[in-house]
């Protein structure tokens, strides 16, 4: 964490909250087999840091559950520690076609961490369109923990990738002097 709070990151972490509530809702809606709850804590964590990444995860998380989506409390640490290790993956900010690989990095964690409370607390059914895919693989020698982890993973990493792709492609057209107030 570098510097003080100031109205820049504020509004950031705002706005990220609120991307991740809209994305949640439209997945939620649709039954889409991926989340796109992340964007905003993706975004932060690349602009702001590892520290402030894991704000729009907790915060998105409690607004989901208490108003749409009750699984969305459940994982919270998901969004905790997604948004640090993207801002440990993305620490210098390099925008680069290594998206794919980066990709594969953030979604490790995260994946295991779903998996098992997608397995443990839930028995594999949750909100998600990706549920359905967990039923089918649960029903083969697999297992359930097994199906959860690898639908979470595939689920997880495509998602990541579209996030990261939209990000930076926002984050490409901002004006550099918004930039450098965020790096302050």
């Amino acid at each position: 964490m570098s510097g003080k709070i100031s109205v820049h990151k504020i509004t950031l972490i705002a706005l990220a909250i609120v991307i991740n509530i809209v994305g949640s809702y439209i997945a939620l809606v649709l039954h889409l087999p991926i989340y796109l709850d992340s964007m905003g804590t993706i975004m932060t964590a690349i602009l702001l840091g590892p520290f402030y990444g894991l704000f729009p995860g907790v915060l998105s998380a409690l607004v989901t559950g208490m108003t749409s989506d009750i699984y969305a409390l459940y994982y919270m640490p998901v969004g905790i520690v997604l948004g640090i290790v993207t801002g440990l993956v993305f620490r210098r900010r390099n925008i680069s076609n290594k998206l794919f690989i980066k990709a594969f990095y953030i979604s490790i964690p995260a994946s295991l961490i779903s998996a098992c409370i997608t397995a443990n607390l839930f028995g594999g059914i949750t909100s998600s369109g990706s549920t359905m895919l967990v039923q089918l693989l649960a029903k083969t020698p697999l297992g359930l923990t097994l199906s959860c982890l690898i639908v979470q993973f595939f689920t997880d990493y495509f998602d990541r990738l579209l996030s990261l792709w939209l990000v930076f492609s926002v984050i490409k057209k901002l004006p550099d002097s918004l930039t450098n107030k965020l790096k302050n």
